[in-house]
């Protein structure tokens, strides 16, 4: 480690206050450094959950925790609230965007990624991902103001365009909110319209490649395909989005052209990584591959600078395995934990082993009842996958109060099949404004080229 870490008191700098930020301020509670954390938004995220906001089971504060209130008992810690614009790493300094340069003696940078549409981001403001509150709050509005202009609607045909909600992406959150928009429709609302049958309403999964979860065994894949066929969701596999335009979904499916006229179209296909691990790469030569993230050694720093540290989604660790680690939360918790073990042992003048993912499975919800589980040695899946996904994701919430909320909010919502949250706000709210009936659905039939 550098000369400078033995003058004075190490400063320590986080970029981001996610899962692997947060854990590395955690895990240095106590060490005899100076923590400054760095994230343009004041609250810690649980992303897992985030689906669930989107669809009306919870609230956003439910599964957002404030960055202050968490380390408020760090009293090494510091918070700030602002952006990062550049990293010097010759200087040792971190550029914001409304406060003067942070020295730092240590660096961690972990601001994740975002959505990624493959070069076609004109389609951002039609097909929505799911990332942030806003996103799912959007996508929220944009949900159940389907089903109050469905109400509205006398002509069948563009009835049934505000009826089909077509998601892109098959992985985890794909299929979690197919699942969901499956439940309000057939269940949750059923009853609540009296010009609409909410069951009629027509979910679409389209998948690129030939399953569903694609990192999960072949077997989860098909049982999590079965699973949401009998919820009422229409999955398509091996089928490419070609074009989205004026609430037109165009899918290439073999040799098949089909369009599909969809006021909700969601994306859930594809991330990048944020803007800073280009930045990192200007700065020091580092790698990045296709999507952004930053190669790391093997013990999450950029090589040549063994100061730097690069964890979670923006980090792409090849050393375990013939695939980078998936990027997913328990990846972040745990290289938090380690960079903060290492910058402490570095301090001692030790070292540890290279850092090395311990996978303890993989879970993924499909609707009540209903979830796939990949502990390696075994699979599973139905009504204890569920419970054992519901037990992981309370564990991890940062908060007590935020534990005790989501269980009883679950709870409530699996005696009475309800949805509390399904709140129609934010810009557009009101069905009369123009931006909400937008232009009229086209009439579509397939073509075959």
């Amino acid at each position: 480690m550098t000369k400078n870490l033995t003058k004075n008191i190490p400063k320590v700098v986080i970029i981001g206050g996610g899962f692997g930020g947060l854990y590395t301020a955690q895990d240095l509670k106590n060490a005899p450094v100076e923590v400054t954390l760095i994230d343009k938004r004041n609250f810690h995220l649980f992303q897992p959950l985030l689906y669930q906001v989107a669809t009306g089971v919870l609230s956003p504060a439910d599964i957002a925790s404030p960055l202050r209130l968490v380390l408020r008992q760090h009293k090494n810690t510091k918070v700030l609230l602002d952006e990062v614009t550049d990293i010097d790493p010759d200087s040792k300094q971190v550029l914001l965007k409304g406060h003067e340069p942070i020295p730092y003696d240590i660096l961690v940078v972990a601001t994740g990624v975002s959505h990624h549409y493959f070069g076609n981001d004109q389609w951002s403001t039609i097909a929505p991902g799911l990332k942030t509150i806003e996103d799912a709050l959007e996508i929220r509005r944009r949900i159940f103001i389907a089903f109050e202009a469905a109400e509205k609607e006398s002509d069948p045909v563009k009835r049934q365009a505000w009826l089909t909600f077509v998601i892109i992406g098959g992985g985890p959150t794909g299929v979690e909110l197919a699942g969901a928009i499956a439940e309000i429709a057939h269940s949750a609302m059923k009853g609540d319209f009296r010009s609409i049958d909410t069951s009629q309403a027509k979910i679409l999964l389209i998948e690129g490649l030939d399953r569903l979860l694609p990192p999960y065994p072949p077997e989860l894949s098909a049982k999590a395909e079965r699973d949401l066929t009998e919820l009422g969701v229409t999955v398509q596999t091996q089928a490419m989005v070609t074009d989205i335009n004026d609430h037109i979904v165009t899918v290439k499916q073999g040799e098949q052209l089909k369009q599909i006229a969809s006021r909700t179209i969601l994306w859930a296909a594809g991330v990048k990584a944020s803007n800073l691990g280009q930045i990192l790469a200007q700065h020091t030569g580092c790698e990045c591959d296709r999507v952004g993230r930053v190669l790391v050694e093997t013990d999450l720093s950029i090589p040549g600078y063994p100061d730097v540290f690069v964890i979670g989604d923006l980090a792409n660790f090849p050393h375990q395995g013939d695939k980078p680690l998936p990027g997913v939360a328990p990846v972040a918790m745990q290289e938090g934990g380690y960079v903060a073990k290492l910058i402490q042992k570095r301090l001692k003048g030790e070292t540890l082993p290279p850092f090395h993912y311990k996978d303890f499975g993989s879970l993924a919800v499909i609707g009540q009842n209903k979830a796939v589980v990949n502990l390696g040695f075994a699979q599973f899946s139905g009504f204890l996958a569920w419970v054992l996904w519901v037990w992981a994701h309370i564990y991890y919430l940062i908060e007590f109060d935020n534990k005790l909320i989501v269980m009883l909010q679950w709870g409530w919502n699996y005696f009475t099949q309800g949805r509390g949250a399904r709140l129609i706000t934010g810009e557009g709210a009101r069905i009369s404004e123009p931006e909400i009936l937008l232009e009229e659905p086209k009439t579509v039939t397939s073509v075959t080229h």
